[in-house]
């Protein structure tokens, strides 16, 4: 005698389809920047004149690949929540022009930043300035190489900023830095500074000297 009345009015239903996929845009831009948040600190430590905190997030490297992963399949599945054939309703909610969030332009920006921020590694040493390699004439019998292990670097922006660290201070021929080999190699006049300095340089940056 009596229909059964649906507690769930289409507005409503329409809403929460609204939020589910504002939902999974943050967590693709969370997740987005937890994978390159071991490469973007060192950055935003230089930026900063922090350099103790540029390898705060260095354990988190080895999460990079799965954080990476979830980020393109969270963004995968909100793309085809979006481009999916819309289902019929009994109000014309979806025939409405929704929100700006809610739109592809807005799935397209937060796509082209999670895409910007997965490849950070890949180009985040831009950010470090130009920094010239000593061109004054040294004493060769003064010159010294030594190399350092260095622990906590995952990318070329944690090289970058060890060798933005070491250049800073007089004295120094050369140097460079590889994330690979978890090594830094030095050449310095021994009498404008010395292992001590440079020592207390690298670990300034929040990277280890490991002996």
């Amino acid at each position: 005698m009596f229909g059964i009345v649906s507690s769930k009015k289409p507005e409503n239903l329409y809403m929460g389809k609204l939020r589910n996929k504002k939902s999974f845009s943050g967590l693709a831009v969370l997740t987005a920047i937890a994978a390159s948040l071991c490469c973007i600190t060192p950055v935003l430590a230089f930026i900063a004149g922090v350099g103790g905190m540029a390898s705060t997030f260095s354990w988190m490297e080895p999460f990079r690949p799965y954080l990476a992963g979830l980020t393109i399949g969270v963004l995968g599945f909100a793309w085809y929540q979006k481009l999916k054939p819309a289902r019929e309703i009994d109000c014309d909610c979806d025939e409405e022009k929704g929100p700006f969030m809610q739109s592809k332009m807005f799935l397209a920006i937060i796509t082209l930043f999670a895409g910007l921020m997965l490849v950070f590694p890949y180009y985040g040493e831009v950010f470090y300035p130009n920094t010239e390699q000593s061109s004054i004439q040294l004493d060769q019998n003064n010159l010294e190489t030594i190399v350092f292990n260095i622990e906590g670097m995952t990318c070329s922006s944690c090289e970058e900023h060890v060798h933005h660290s070491i250049i800073e201070l007089g004295g120094i021929h050369s140097a460079s830095a590889s994330y690979e080999q978890g090594q830094a190699t030095i050449q310095f006049d021994k009498t404008k500074t010395d292992v001590a300095e440079i020592t207390k340089a690298i670990n300034a940056t929040g990277y280890q000297i490991k002996d």
